[in-house]
C-alpha cells in the first residue's frame, strides 16, 4: 500500500498515515492510553502468551479447553462485549464460566500492563467513546480516513471508524460484499449494510472494471457469485480480451491431481511468456491439502513456498529474544519475565519462580518489581535472591544501553555482545535435537538481529549496494514496535518460487496462472454442520461461494480448476463429487473439460499414427 501510494503521490505519501486498524490502535494507546490506566510502554501479548495466561486463570492444563476459552473471549471482544455484558448475555453454564474467566483474565492483563490483539481495537474504542478531548484530537489529526477491504471489518472496528471520523464523516470505504470470507473471525457484512443508514449522505461509486483478469476468468467469477444475495449489485468486466478458457481438470485421486498440477506448471513454463516460477500459484481450501503438492513439486525439482506457514516470529528462538525486548519496554510483563529468566538457564528453578510469583501476588507487584522488594528475603533463600537480582541488574543495564544505542552498526554490535553474554548460541546447540537444527535456529537468530539493526537506521547498504541514509533510532524505540510485526517481509525479496496457499491467505494477491485444487463437495464448499439450522447452512454456503469467487479472481491470465473422483477423508478413501461451484461457473464443457484418460487415448492414437507413417516411409519398395 505504501509503495502504491508513493508511486501515485510521490514524496507527499510519506506524510500519510498508512497502517492497519491494530497498528493505529497501538498509536492511540501509546499516546493517550494513560486515560485508561495504561503506561506508554505496555506490552502486547501474542497468542501463546494469551493461551498460557488463560490456562493459569482457569486453573487448567487442558489445551483444548483453554483454546476454546481463548476463542470465545476473542469472539466476545470482537463483538464489543466485556466480561460484564458477556455474563449478562451468557446462554449456557459454559458461557457463564467463560465470562467469569474473562473477568479474571482482564484483571491479570491490567496488572501486567499488557493487552492482547483484540484489545488494540476495543481499548481505543473505549478511549474515544469516553474521553471527548482525545476523540477531538484524533478527529482533527485524521481529516480524512480511507478504509480498504472494508468488508473484512468487525463490529468494534466499525464503531472505532465512526468515532475517528466524527460528525463530519469524511471517509472513504472501499469494499466488496462478494469477497467477505472472514465471518469465522468476526468480520460482518452488517458493516456494509449499516453505512447508508448511519451516513445518509453516503455516495456509492461502483468499481466494476477489473484490471487484473481476462474476460473468460471474470465470466466464470460472475457466474459463480450470481446466486448470492447482493448488497450493492455489480458485474465485473475487463478490457484485457477474452483470454484462454478456464480449464477443468478431472483427476483420479489427490496424488494424480498433484502430478497434473506439476505437468501444467511445466507446460506453462514452456509455452507462456511468463517464465518465472513465481507466476504460478496452487490454491486450496485447507492447509492439509498442501502436503501432496509439496511432494510432487519436490520430485519435479520445482522450487516452492507454502504461504501462511509458521511465521518467522512464531519460532521459539525468536520468541525467546522478543521476551527480553518486551521486558526492556515493560518490566511488568510477567509472561515475558518468565521466559527471559529461564531461557537460557541460569540456575533459577520452578520452585524459586513459584515462590516469587506467590510473593508478588500478595504484594501486588510484578515479578520484576518483586525482585527489589525489601521483604523478599522472608519468602526466598539468599542464594535464590542473589540469582534473581543479578538477572534484574543485567536487564536494567541492557535497557539503559539499548536506549542509547543508535544506528545500524552500533545496534548490530550491541546485539552480538548481548547474545554472547547470555550464551544463547550454546543454549541452542544444547537444546536442539541435531547440530543442523541448531545451526538453522542460530541462523534465524542472526537474521533477526540483522533485521533489528537495519530498523535502527543510519548509513546502510541496500540490496543493490547503494548507501541509503535513514533516520537513526535507538534499539529501545525499535523494540517498542516488535509486538506488531509478524513476518520479515520488509527484508525479503520476492523469491522465484511457485506459491502454495490456502484461499484465505491468498486474498489480496494475484498471479498470472492459478491452479484451484481440491474443488470437491465437502471441501469447497466445506461440509456444513448437520446440526445447524437451514438459515445458518445457507449463510455458510454463501460464504463458501464467496471464497470460490476470491480464488477465481486471483488469476490474471489462466485458471485451471481441478477435482478428484476419490479423496482421503481421515484414513478412508471415499468417492468424491465435483463441487457445485464448478457447475455454477457455467463453462463451455466441450472445450474446457479435460479428462486425462481421453487425452491419453488421443496421445496413444497419435503416436500409433506417426509410427505407422514412419514405418511406411522406411519400408523397402519392390518394383511393381
Amino acid at each position: 500500500m505504501r509503495e502504491r501510494a508513493r508511486e501515485l503521490a510521490g514524496k507527499a505519501a510519506g506524510e500519510v498515515l498508512i497502517c492497519t486498524f491494530h497498528a493505529l490502535g497501538v498509536r492511540l494507546l501509546r499516546e493517550d492510553g494513560a486515560a485508561l490506566g495504561l503506561k506508554p510502554q505496555f506490552s502486547i501479548l501474542d497468542s501463546d502468551d494469551v493461551l498460557g495466561l488463560i490456562k493459569d486463570c482457569g486453573a487448567t492444563t487442558d489445551l483444548a479447553t483453554a483454546r476454546q476459552w481463548q476463542w470465545t473471549i476473542s469472539r466476545w471482544k470482537n463483538a464489543g462485549l466485556d466480561a460484564t455484558t458477556a455474563q449478562a448475555q451468557a446462554g449456557s453454564e459454559g458461557e457463564r464460566q467463560a465470562a467469569q474467566l474473562m473477568a479474571r483474565y482482564q484483571e491479570r492483563l491490567a496488572a501486567y500492563q499488557s493487552v492482547d490483539f483484540d484489545d488494540l481495537i476495543g481499548l481505543p474504542l473505549r478511549l474515544l467513546r469516553h474521553h471527548e478531548p482525545v476523540a477531538q484530537k484524533w478527529q482533527a489529526r485524521l481529516a480524512h480516513v480511507l478504509v480498504d477491504e472494508y468488508q473484512d471489518t468487525n463490529a468494534t472496528q466499525y464503531e472505532l471508524l465512526k468515532l475517528l471520523v466524527g460528525p463530519a464523516g469524511h471517509f472513504t470505504a472501499v469494499g466488496d460484499d462478494d469477497q467477505s470470507i472472514y465471518g469465522w473471525r468476526g468480520a460482518t457484512l452488517d458493516n456494509l449494510k449499516r453505512l447508508p443508514q448511519d451516513f445518509p449522505r453516503l455516495k456509492v461509486v461502483k468499481l466494476e472494471q477489473n484490471y487484473r483478469s481476462t474476460a473468460a476468468i471474470l465470466r466464470a467469477a460472475n457466474n459463480v457469485i450470481g446466486p448470492n444475495p447482493k448488497l450493492f449489485p455489480k458485474r465485473l468486466f475487463s478490457e484485457l480480451g477474452e483470454g484462454e478458457p478456464v480449464r477443468v481438470l478431472e483427476c483420479d485421486h489427490e496424488a494424480h491431481e498433484a502430478d497434473r498440477a506439476v505437468a501444467r506448471i511445466q507446460s506453462l513454463r514452456q509455452t507462456s511468456p511468463h517464465k518465472a516460477w513465481r507466476d504460478v500459484a496452487i490454491l486450496y481450501r485447507a492447509n492439509h491439502q498442501a502436503r501432496v503438492f509439496e511432494q510432487a513439486l519436490r520430485r519435479a525439482q520445482i522450487p516452492y513456498k507454502v504461504s501462511g506457514g509458521t511465521s518467522f516470529f512464531d519460532r521459539a528462538e525468536i520468541k525467546d529474544l522478543c521476551a527480553w525486548l518486551r521486558l526492556w519496554i515493560n518490566e511488568e510483563d510477567d509472561p515475558a519475565f518468565l521466559r527471559a529468566v529461564t531461557i537460557p538457564k541460569r540456575g533459577i528453578g520452578h520452585q524459586t519462580l513459584g515462590a516469587l510469583s506467590e510473593f508478588a501476588g500478595k504484594a501486588r507487584l510484578s515479578l520484576f518489581g518483586a525482585l527489589f522488594s525489601h521483604s523478599l528475603s522472608a519468602a526466598l533463600p539468599t542464594r535464590a535472591i542473589g540469582s534473581l537480582k543479578e538477572f534484574g541488574r543485567e536487564l536494567n543495564e541492557l535497557r539503559y544501553r539499548a536506549g542509547h544505542t543508535l544506528g545500524h552498526e552500533a545496534a548490530r554490535a550491541f546485539l552480538s555482545d548481548w547474545l554472547k553474554a547470555i550464551g544463547y548460541e550454546k543454549h541452542l546447540y544444547d537444546s536442539s535435537d541435531t547440530e543442523p537444527q541448531a545451526a538453522a535456529r542460530w541462523h534465524n537468530v542472526l537474521e533477526f538481529c540483522d533485521w533489528m539493526a537495519g530498523r535502527c537506521g543510519g548509513q546502510i547498504d541496500d540490496a543493490a549496494g547503494v548507501t541509503v541514509s535513514q533516520q537513526r533510532k535507538s534499539l529501545l524505540e525499535v523494540a517498542q514496535t516488535i509486538s506488531l510485526i509478524s513476518t520479515l517481509n520488509e527484508r525479503e525479496q520476492d523469491p522465484d518460487v511457485v506459491t502454495l496457499s490456502t484461499l484465505h491467505a491468498a486474498k489480496g494477491l494475484e498471479w498470472p496462472h492459478v491452479i484451484l485444487a481440491g474443488v470437491v463437495e465437502g471441501l469447497l464448499p466445506f461440509r456444513p454442520d448437520e446440526e445447524a439450522g437451514s438459515a445458518q447452512r445457507a449463510a455458510r454456503i454463501e460464504e463458501e461461494r464467496r471464497l470460490m469467487y476470491v480464488g477465481i479472481t486471483r488469476a490474471r491470465t489462466s485458471l485451471a480448476v481441478s477435482w478428484t473422483r476419490r479423496r482421503k477423508r481421515g484414513r478412508e478413501i471415499v468417492a468424491a463429487q465435483p463441487s457445485r461451484f464448478i457447475a455454477e461457473m457455467a463453462l463451455d464443457q466441450a472445450t474446457v473439460r479435460e479428462d486425462p484418460r481421453e487425452k491419453l487415448k488421443a496421445l496413444r492414437a497419435e503416436f500409433a499414427r506417426r509410427a505407422a507413417a514412419q514405418a511406411a516411409d522406411t519400408a523397402p519398395h519392390t518394383p511393381g
